[in-house]
């Protein structure tokens, strides 16, 4: 696509969470500081809010590559599963086979001795849960049980909770009053602000390989302030079409047109376009990528 026309090995502005693309802006860093301090010290439950695309997917992924050998991780992404589902997923997580209609005593005991297994390893166990507030209340009683096992010097399994806001008020609820109680650290991301945003985007081409000047105007980032509000997900989708639209039109600068335009094609920001109008012009765009690979085409063929 636009990426050798602007010097790039990849895609500066994916939004699937590449540890590789990790931005320690303050907030993130505090972030993943308060989940290693917190898993070093043996906590039972952590937990991490953030509105939506403020990276906390990315935070989770970070924190458990940071994470040294002393640790085994399990990942559920998407933990809206009854209790015995969502045990299930962590015994599947924990490499534990099972007998196919394994019963819930036969289960739970298994996850027991695994963990158990681990701890005469030397190992600690840490639960990650992305998108905790979908978690049915009965489910999060279940994990409050499973962390009520341990040994004389410390738990065997932490549990990390990654989720909205809505996951607060979840745990404002009178019948997982206990659970609350122990959440111990946790921390609420933010958006960025106006300047890490600048050093986000650069961060972000540099890492995909950019080593020219500056790529993105300072009005450029402006209106890439303006239109995300500093959500990263945000930010990444409009820089993304704004290096689509200045390639279609041959440049080599990111412009405040090229972003105020990438803002009035994309739904989710603060800036729209007239009368609901979306103008970015991707059939033009699209004719200049396919006249581009039948030029390379045509090369390979002489």
């Amino acid at each position: 696509m636009y990426t050798a026309h602007f010097g790039l090995r990849e895609p500066p502005f994916g939004i699937t969470p590449d540890t590789s693309f990790f931005f320690g802006s303050p907030g993130s860093q505090e972030a993943l500081n308060t989940l290693l301090v917190a898993a070093r010290n043996g906590e039972g439950f952590i937990k991490i809010t953030g509105e939506v695309g403020t990276g906390k997917t990315l935070l989770c992924r970070k924190f458990m590559a940071t994470l040294g050998d002393s640790f085994v991780t399990a990942y559920i992404p998407n933990p809206y599963l009854e209790p015995r589902t969502l045990m299930l997923a962590l015994a599947d997580e924990l490499e534990i086979a099972l007998d196919k209609d394994v019963d819930q005593h036969r289960l739970l005991k298994s996850i027991m001795d695994r963990l158990l297994a681990l701890a005469g390893q030397g190992k600690r166990v840490l639960l990650c849960l992305d998108e905790a507030q979908a978690i049915p209340v009965e489910s999060l009683e279940a994990l409050r049980l499973l962390t009520n096992l341990e040994t004389e010097k410390r738990k065997l399994l932490q549990i990390v909770l990654f989720g909205q806001p809505e996951l607060n008020r979840k745990l404002e609820l009178e019948s997982i009053r206990q659970l609350a109680q122990r959440i111990t650290f946790h921390y609420h991301l933010g958006p960025l602000s106006r300047d890490d945003l600048d050093f986000y985007v650069a961060h972000r081409l540099r890492v995909a390989g950019f080593a020219g000047a500056r790529l993105f105007s300072s009005g450029a980032i402006a209106s890439l302030y303006k239109a995300s509000g500093g959500v990263p997900r945000l930010v990444n989708v409009l820089a993304h079409k704004s290096l689509m639209l200045c390639y279609g039109e041959g440049g080599h600068s990111i412009s405040r047109a090229h972003v105020n335009a990438a803002a009035k094609d994309t739904l989710a920001t603060s800036t729209k376009g007239k009368g609901g109008r979306r103008f970015l012009p991707w059939a033009a765009i699209g004719a200049v990528l396919a006249g581009a690979a039948a030029t390379v085409g045509w090369a390979i063929t002489r």
